[in-house]
This record gives C-alpha cells, structure tokens and sequence, in this order.
C-alpha cells in the first residue's frame, strides 16, 4: 500500500480538533490519499464560531531566533496522534501556546521554523516505546536502575540533530521515569509522563525548558567566547613576543593594535633579538589577508626567523630561507607577506637594512629632521618570486639615532572624509611634529598610534604594528 507524504497541516489546540472543509489545499490530502486522522473525527472535531485556528506555518512571517518571538510561545508535538494528548495552554503572560503537531520526523522537520521554541517528543509514540505503553506492564518496561535501550531513543537523538537551538521534552509513557531520565542525559530539557499531562504543568514544563536552552546556549557562547579570547592570547603571544635584548645599550617599544572588524589578530608580527657577537637583530613584517590562517603564518615566521637569526643567517640568505618556510606552510599560492629585517652593528653607529616589498623605516638623528631610508635597492615581498634576491643595504646611523620600523597599517588610514590616505610623507611630518614638540620612546608611539587613528577617524580598518628602537639621546 503506498504510504502518503508528510503534509503541511494548520496545528489546532484541543478545543479545536481538526482542519474544517474549508481548509486551504495545503491541508487536504491530496487524491488518493487518506484523510488525516483529526478528518476523521467527524463534525465534533471541526472548530466552532470562533475557535483559535492557528495560521499555517508556510505562510507564516520570516523566521527568528529561538525564542525571539513577543507573541507567545510555540510547540511542535510529534508523535503518532499528537493533538490527541496535548491540552490547552498559557504562556503564563495571558498568550495561548500555539501548537504545531507532526506525526514524523519527516514532518516535523519542515515544520521546525525558527518562530518554535519548544519541541515535545511524544516517546511512548514512537518504535520501542509504543510496545511499552500498550502492554501496560512492567515486564515491557526497564527495570529501576536498568538503562534504556539505545534504539529505543533514536528518536530523540534525531530530534536532537533537527534542532540544535531548540527546547526539546520528551514525553513517556505512565510509570515510566527510567526513559525520561535516559531522555534528559541522552539531551533533552526535562521529561514528563502521560498521567502529568494537564495545561498547567505542560505549560510550567514548557517554559522552563526553553529557559533552561537559552541559558544553556548563552553559556555555549561564553565558554565558546573565552576559548577564542585564550586562543587569541596565545596568537598574540607568538606575535607579539617579549625582545631578547640583554647586554644591548639599544631602548625598544612597541605598539600594536588589530583592525577593527575581526575577532583575532591578523598577520603582522615583529621581533627584536641581540646575538652572542653584539648584533641588534629586528624585524617586522606582514601576511597578506587577517584571519586565524595568516596570524598562525605571522607567528610561524617570526619563530622561523628568531631561530636563523640565531643560527646565524642574515640579509639574502636569510630572507631566501623564510620564503620556502612561507611556500611550504601557506594555505595557497597567492598568500605573501612583506618584511623589514635590520641588523645593528654592536657599536650601534651603522645596520644593514632587507626590504621584501616592506616600506622602509623612519630615521631619526639628533639634530635632524626625521627621513625614510632609501627603499629602491629593495626586494620582492616572499612568496612572490621563487627565485627572487633581497639586496642588504647599508646605513650610517650615528651616536644618538631612532628607528621606526612600521606596517602599512600605519600609513594607510584615511585623512579626513575623502579618499585621501596618510602615506609615509604624511607620517613623517606627524611623527617629526611629535618629535619637535619634545616626545620620544613610548609617549612618542602612542601619540603617533593615536594620531593616525583619529586622522582616519575612527579605528582603523587594517592591523597596524610600530616597533621603535633608540640609541643615545634619541630617546629623551
């Protein structure tokens, strides 16, 4: 015999049974098919003048979040006669509970829309409980302290999966406690027998469940929330690393802050080393992209680096080596990322600077305006050329100097409500206006950080990391 298709049926409280002659089609069986079991009850189940009909779901606003609604509470029963067991309801605020009933899964889960709050499981209903609740005796049913079969609530399991955000109840048989409290350790809200089954407790039970499901769900969000705050710390820790500077006359600062609209940190990175032979060791650099993938690649190459600094690589051979570092741990071939590396002489009076498609640090000597050092003889940026070469360009720096090494967040925030970008000529002049007004080390940071963002007005859209390194006088 074919079995019919699961319909799309308008859900009626108790008092008012079944779907009257004039039911839209979407209620009717279609030809061939059987009349729904709530048709058959004849005139007594069709609803009087005046009886609450409830609207069919597929027609229906948009849906919202569980529990979202401000118009009363919405049940979805399933089970084999759902509005045969189900009494009328209050939400407790003077609102009828509306009431959507399926008869399967199948049905249930196109009648599962967001405007639901609760669903009630009837599992004296379905397969592996029915047996139990027609034979009435104990012997069909687990002995105190036995556990439920498992088949016996697959069903729920299902229900479960169908609605993660969603209270979910499950409804046994009389007497029958050990498969409600199987239900509630295997995921549902609460359980309740038939015998409890009155409109004030169903209410109660109803509300209390979906109070349960909204703490649960808020308490997901925040166990959720701290792993990504730890996680965070942990990208930040590896990005942001504490300098190794000891024996060094050198002064170090520091600044960083994330673009606005994500949640983790993105690719820039930095690091400050001083070698065994005296040599000042600094870099800074950036990942293409902002996401949790390229923060992970700023810290692998800022790790990368640290270690053949320490093994003793510099300039070309360096920056050669961090790209096959980049080429075998990139998602794809189209991530890259720029860099700065300078290496200070133990005399701090000259450094070796590698551009790979980085902008080029600012220098401040006492006495002189602040200036760019040359970036032309610079390289491409990593993981752009396979074969490409990072000249090493060497600079004088003198007795007392500054040295701001940055990325491009830093320059390339708005001026005003136009178009118009800083630049590095615009950052220059602030940072040489800061300097001529007296500051230096880490006032001078944050007041130049603060500056671009507010030149920008507001946060800044890309990540921006400034590193400061000072000798002699420079500092103030």
């Amino acid at each position: 015999m074919p079995v019919p298709g699961p319909r799309q049926r308008t859900a009626l409280l108790p008092s008012a049974a079944g779907p009257a002659n004039g039911a839209p089609e979407s209620a009717r069986p279609a030809q061939g098919e059987p009349a729904p079991r709530d048709a058959a009850l004849g005139e007594a189940a069709r609803p009087q003048d005046g009886a609450d009909t409830l609207p069919d779901p597929a027609h229906t606003p948009g849906p919202a979040a569980p529990g979202t609604t401000g118009h009363g509470l919405t049940l979805l029963v399933i089970g084999e006669d759902p509005t045969s067991s189900v009494p009328e309801m209050s939400d407790g605020q003077g609102h009828k509970v509306r009431v959507r009933t399926a008869r399967n899964l199948t049905e249930a889960q196109r009648l599962l829309t967001d405007d639901v709050h609760c669903v009630l499981l009837d599992l004296a209903a379905m397969p592996g409980g029915r047996e139990a609740r027609e034979a009435g005796d104990r012997e069909s049913r687990p002995e105190a302290g036995e556990t439920v079969a498992p088949d016996e609530l697959e069903p729920l399991r299902a229900v479960l999966r169908l609605a993660p955000r969603h209270a979910v109840l499950a409804l046994t048989a009389e007497a029958d406690a050990e498969r409600g409290a199987e239900a509630v350790r295997v995921g549902a809200q609460d359980y309740l027998s038939r015998d409890q089954l009155d409109g004030a407790v169903l209410s109660r039970v109803v509300r209390y469940a979906v109070e349960r499901k909204r703490a649960d769900l808020a308490q997901r969000q925040l166990t959720e929330s701290r792993l990504r705050a730890q996680e965070n710390a942990r990208l930040e820790r590896g990005l942001l690393p504490t300098p190794l500077l000891e024996g060094s006359d050198l002064r170090f600062a520091a600044r960083y802050r994330p673009g606005r609209s994500r949640a983790l940190l993105g690719g820039d990175f930095y690091d400050t080393v001083r070698t065994p032979d005296g040599t000042v060791h600094a870099m800074i650099g950036d990942v293409c992209g902002h996401g949790p993938d390229e923060a992970a690649l700023g810290v692998e190459l800022r790790i990368a680096w640290r270690a053949l600094t320490f093994a003793g690589l510099c300039g070309d051979e360096l920056l050669s080596t961090l790209q096959q570092v980049l080429e075998n741990e990139r998602d794809n071939d189209e991530i890259f990322a720029t860099l700065c590396t300078v290496d200070i002489a133990p005399d701090g009076r000259s450094a070796g600077v590698c551009l790979a498609g980085h902008p080029a640090p600012l220098l401040a000597r006492a006495g002189r305006p602040p200036r760019l050092l040359p970036y032309e003889s610079g390289g491409p940026a990593l993981g752009l050329l396979p074969r490409a070469r990072w000249p090493r360009h060497q600079i004088a720096l003198g007795g007392s100097w500054s040295l701001l090494m940055y990325t491009d967040g830093m320059i390339e925030g708005r001026v005003g409500d136009g178009s118009q970008r800083l630049g590095q000529d615009g950052m220059v002049d602030l940072v040489a206006a800061r300097m001529a007004a007296g500051l230096r080390g880490e006032a001078l940071l944050d007041a130049a950080v603060t500056e671009v963002r507010d030149l920008n007005g507001g946060e800044l859209t890309d990540d921006l990391a400034v590193l400061l390194l000072d000798r002699g006088g420079a500092w103030g």
